[in-house]
């Protein structure tokens, strides 16, 4: 029995779109005469479709995709595609998450999704859960359960062993339609996931993953198969369209090419993939950023050139009476490196018009944040103009550390439609580039090794105001991805001073977090999507 996986990447909203492209992956899958071809999780409507899903003007004519496309089908293979399924109840949620089987030119059989994520997909805010029942499918002599979604590959969050209700119920065979967002590491988690669950139920899974970035999430592909024993048999591309064709009853034996799961490889891979088509699903081709010769942006732009080519990205170096000589030839020299466009703009006759500006208002006050402030909102005014004149997209350059304690100007360095490394805390960002460095060397090795800086004044390092950023990541890291408290995290030997100090800040940032560009997703705790917290509260753990 031979299974068609199709990894497309598809866009949401675009369902005319989406279902061409199914399409044409369905003729391109036909090739290999499978018997069945499966497309991802909420492939037709494209994921997450949010609150598109709300629109029953959008359901109604996906349905009416939906029946187009299984026309166009009719000579091909069945084929099991994501949708929106109305519920017809009339209570609970308005829709199902659900799979439809097209066969013979007509929409068949539809299959509903049981257990439903609260993560990063929201799918409690727009579907109804379907009854937790066994749902199969018979094709060519053979019972297929048929699966959506996380369920299959972590069946003990839910309480609830979904492959051995399929294989009781008499699957022998378990296909199931994914769209599970990438975070860094989770993907050897599924994989090791699935191979123990098909090898302790004695049945075969093959899972079709979504690929491609939307809006902050990126969906990394990578759909597999594993036979009976629980062996690998099938792999698709990390990030990228691919198609997967495998035997179930019989594979052959097949070299599955090792990926490389190493963190900065994987995160490099989904910010190249999430800046790609964030800026090209909105619209655009061409993005621009502020060079300023340090980590962050040397990064950002060798992400936005590897996404869209030097032709597309252009750097803007914006030197102030505070920027360094070497700053600027950092600049200059990681622009050369990329093969990109560079302009520089002076910031010292705008901010002496400010300067000149408010020297009546502020006449007796020394001079503070303010000023520095406003020199970052003078970059962003600059940059915006560009983007606006030049038809781009401008990419902000802050990191997770950063964003998390508010070390970063609102309406200045977070400006821009897309923040490609805010989910990225400063040591990874450091351990890419050195990784990028090691296979071709791009950033210039100065802006590894100078300490870092927003030189908003002379001298300006980051470590006046914060702690070291290996010591800064780690007590980030525990109070947000471990959700370790106060006292776990100074038990674990970090400063109480220091704990209560970044804890403070992480607080008081948080209405900054709320007006940035939205970022590209790489933990499984980001800003925004994966964290919800108040902005007037009062920190719970301060002493009166």
């Amino acid at each position: 029995m031979k299974i068609s996986l199709l990894q497309v990447n598809t866009v949401v909203g675009d369902l005319v779109g989406n279902a061409d492209r199914i399409a044409a992956c369905v003729g391109e899958a036909a090739r290999y005469r499978p018997d069945l071809i499966v497309a991802p999780e909420l492939s037709l409507p494209g994921c997450p479709s949010r609150d598109l899903l709300l629109d029953a003007g959008f359901i109604g004519r996906s349905l009416a995709v939906l029946e187009d496309l299984a026309a166009d089908l009719a000579d091909a293979p069945p084929v099991l595609v994501g949708f929106a399924a109305p519920n017809p109840a009339g209570t609970g949620r308005p829709l199902f998450n659900a799979a439809a089987l097209l066969r013979n030119g007509a929409v068949g059989e539809t299959f509903r999704k049981a257990r439903l994520s609260s993560g990063a997909l929201d799918e409690g805010r727009y579907f109804e859960p379907a009854a937790p029942t066994p749902q199969l499918l018979r094709l060519g002599g053979r019972t297929v359960g048929v699966s959506i979604g996380e369920e299959i590959w972590c069946g003990a969050r839910y309480h609830r062993d979904s492959a051995g209700e399929l294989v009781r119920a008499g699957a022998e065979v378990i296909v199931n339609l994914s769209a599970s967002p990438f975070a860094v590491g989770r993907h050897s988690l599924r994989e090791a996931s699935l191979s123990r669950i098909a090898r302790d139920h004695r049945v075969a899974i093959a899972t079709a993953n979504l690929v491609g970035g939307n809006d902050d999430l990126v969906f990394d592909g990578r759909s597999s198969v594993f036979s009976a024993d629980g062996t690998l048999i099938g792999h698709g591309a990390a990030f990228a369209e691919d198609i997967v064709t495998v035997d179930i009853v019989r594979p052959v034996p097949q070299a599955v090419a090792p990926d490389d799961q190493g963190p900065e490889s994987e995160i490099w891979r989904a910010l190249v993939l999430g800046t790609r088509d964030y800026v090209r699903k909105c619209g655009l081709a061409s993005v621009l950023l502020g060079l300023s010769g340090g980590i962050d942006s040397s990064l950002v732009a060798t992400v936005a050139v590897e996404a869209l080519g030097p032709e597309n990205v252009l750097g803007v170096l914006l030197p102030s009476p505070y920027t360094s000589t070497e700053s600027i030839e950092d600049a200059r020299e990681l622009a050369e490196n990329l093969g990109i466009r560079t302009y520089c703009l002076p910031l010292a006759p705008m901010m002496e018009a400010f300067d000149g500006a408010f020297a009546g208002v502020f006449a007796g006050r020394a001079r503070d944040t303010t000023e520095e402030n406003l020199q970052a909102r003078i970059r962003a005014t600059v940059l915006m103009a560009l983007a606006n004149k030049f038809g781009s997209m401008l990419l902000s350059t802050g990191n997770k550390s950063e964003a998390a304690v508010g070390y970063c100007t609102l309406y200045g360095d977070t400006a821009g439609g897309l923040s490609v490394i805010v989910d990225v805390p400063k040591g990874m960002v450091y351990r890419i580039a050195r990784w990028l460095n090691a296979k071709r060397p791009v950033i210039p090795g100065r802006v590894l090794a100078k300490p870092p800086s927003a030189e908003l004044r002379h001298g300006q390092t980051d470590q006046e105001i914060l702690p070291p950023y290996d010591i800064l990541d780690a007590i980030l890291h525990r109070h947000i991805d471990c959700f370790e408290s106060v006292d776990e995290i100074i038990a674990a030997g970090y400063p109480a001073e220091t704990v209560h100090a970044v804890l403070r800040m992480v607080g008081q940032a948080e209405f900054k977090r709320r007006q940035a560009a939205p970022g590209i997703r790489v933990t499984d705790r980001a800003f925004g999507i994966d964290w919800h917290m108040p902005i007037a509260a009062k920190p719970w753990w301060r002493r009166a």
